[in-house]
C-alpha cells in the first residue's frame, strides 16, 4: 500500500474522532480512484515503510479505538475456536507485511481478527538489493524478493516485549542467509525459543524463494529434524504450523503433511508465494515470489487438497489471491479454517477486511449455517442444493 505519505498528515489535522470518521470514510471510498496516481507517487519498498510508519503512528493515539467501527465488522457467527484460542473473525495479516511488528497494535483496529508477523530470523539481515518489490496492477499481483529483511530476533523480542494485542498473534520463523542449510534447525530453534512466550502460535517458513536454498528444507529429512527440535521446545504445546509452497507437486505435499502428523503440528499454511509465472498480462521480467490473484486457484487447490486428504483434521489457514469475500468464501469451503491476506490489501484498501467479512456473514445466511466452523470443506460435504 501507498497511502502513508499522506496518511499522517491528513490524520493530524483532524482532531474529532467523530470528524476523523465521516471524513476517512470520504478519503476510503476514492481509493480505487486515486490508487493508479498512489503507485506511481513512490516506489513499493518506500512505501511499504511508509504505510508501516503510519499505521505504528495511528495505534499510538488515543482515537485509535474509532477505527474499530470504520473497519470493524462483528458478527458471532464468524468466531472460531481453533487450537485453544478464540479468534475474532477469520482474515488475518499475513506475514512478510509487519515483519519486524512495528504496527502490530494497530491491525485489531483494521478489522483483522489476527496478526502474523516475521518472517524473522535469528541473525538481522538487510534483505535483497533493490528493487526488490514489483507491482503488476494489470494483473492484481505483486513480485517480491525481499530475502527476509528483518532486524533479527533479539530485537523482535525487544518490539514485542510488553506489547500484546487484543487478537492473536503469530510469529513466522525463517532462517538466516548465512546459516548453511544443516544447520538450519539451529536458527529455527534459537528464534522460536527466545520468542516462544511472545507468540500464541508459530510457522516454520521454508517455502520463500527468496533465500538460496530455504526450499530445500521442504525435503521430508531436513523438515523432520527442524519439527522434532522446535516440539521438543515446546512445553506450552503452542500451535507450531509450516508454511508450504504452491510450487510442490501433490506427492510432495503429501509428504508434508505426513511430518505434521508424525510430528504432531497444529495445521498448515497454504500458500506462500509462487515462482510460476503462467498466464501473466503483464511483461514485467523479474525473479522472485508471486503473489496476487494469480495465486488465486493454486492455492485453493492445495487447501482443497490438504483438506481430502486429512479428512479435515489437520487445520489450514488459507492465503493467495484472496480479494473479496467470495475469494474468501472459495478458501474457506474448500478446506481453510483460517484466511490471510496481503497483495489483496494493497490493491483493494483497508476497507477489504471489513466488505469480506460482512459478505462471509451473508453466505450464512444463505446457506443457514450458525457459524463459519460449519463452511470449513462444505464443498466436499453432502449438502442439500442451494444457490451459491
Amino acid at each position: 500500500m501507498c497511502i502513508g505519505w499522506f496518511v499522517r498528515p491528513t490524520l493530524e489535522r483532524l482532531t474529532n474522532r467523530y470528524t476523523f470518521i465521516r471524513r476517512a470514510r470520504r478519503l476510503m471510498n476514492v481509493y480505487r480512484l486515486v490508487r493508479p496516481a498512489l503507485f506511481g507517487a513512490t516506489d513499493p519498498d518506500s512505501a511499504h515503510g511508509q504505510t508501516l510508519s503510519a499505521l505504528a503512528w495511528i495505534a499510538g493515539q488515543p482515537w485509535a479505538g474509532a477505527l474499530d467501527r470504520l473497519f470493524g465488522y462483528t458478527d458471532p457467527r464468524l468466531e472460531s475456536k481453533l487450537w485453544g484460542m478464540t479468534w475474532p473473525n477469520p482474515v488475518g495479516v499475513a506475514a512478510g507485511f509487519d515483519k519486524n511488528a512495528e504496527a502490530v497494535m494497530a491491525w485489531e483496529h483494521l478489522g483483522f481478527g489476527f496478526a502474523e508477523v516475521g518472517t524473522v530470523t535469528r541473525h538481522a539481515q538487510p534483505g535483497n538489493p533493490l528493487p526488490r518489490l514489483f507491482r503488476l496492477a494489470e494483473d492484481e499481483a505483486a513480485i517480491n524478493r525481499m530475502g527476509f529483511n528483518n532486524n533479527g530476533a533479539d530485537a523482535l523480542v525487544q518490539r514485542l516485549t510488553g506489547c500484546k494485542p487484543r487478537i492473536p498473534l503469530g510469529i513466522n520463523l525463517g532462517k538466516s542467509k548465512i546459516t548453511p542449510l544443516e544447520s538450519a534447525s539451529d536458527d529455527y530453534l534459537y528464534s522460536f525459543e527466545r520468542l516462544y512466550g511472545l507468540g500464541d502460535y508459530f510457522v516454520v517458513n521454508v517455502s520463500s524463494p527468496n533465500t538460496p536454498g530455504l526450499r530445500e528444507l521442504q525435503a521430508a529429512d531436513r523438515l523432520g529434524e527442524i519439527f522434532a527440535r522446535l516440539q521438543a521446545a515446546n512445553p506450552q504445546n503452542k500451535p507450531l504450523l509450516v508454511k508450504i509452497a504452491p510450487d510442490l507437486s501433490l506427492e510432495a505435499i503429501d509428504a508434508v503433511v505426513d511430518l505434521c502428523t508424525e510430528h504432531q503440528l497444529a495445521g498448515v499454511i497454504a500458500t506462500n508465494t509462487t515462482i510460476g509465472r503462467g498466464g501473466l498480462k503483464s511483461k514485467l521480467q523479474e525473479a522472485g515470489g508471486l503473489s496476487g490473484k494469480p495465486l488465486q486457484a493454486r492455492s485453493t487447490e492445495v487447501i482443497a487438497h490438504i483438506y481430502q486428504r486429512t479428512g479435515g483434521q489437520l487445520p489450514i489457514i488459507g492465503v493467495g489471491g484472496i480479494f473479496t469475500g467470495e475469494d474468501a468464501w472459495e478458501k474457506i469451503t474448500s478446506g481453510a479454517s483460517l484466511i490471510q491476506v496481503y497483495t489483496g490489501w494493497i490493491y483493494e484498501g483497508p476497507w477489504m477486511v471489513r466488505q469480506i467479512l460482512r459478505t462471509l456473514s451473508a453466505k450464512l445466511d444463505t446457506f443457514k449455517l450458525a457459524s463459519l466452523n460449519e463452511a470449513v470443506g462444505l464443498r466436499f460435504r453432502s449438502e442439500p442444493d442451494r444457490t451459491n
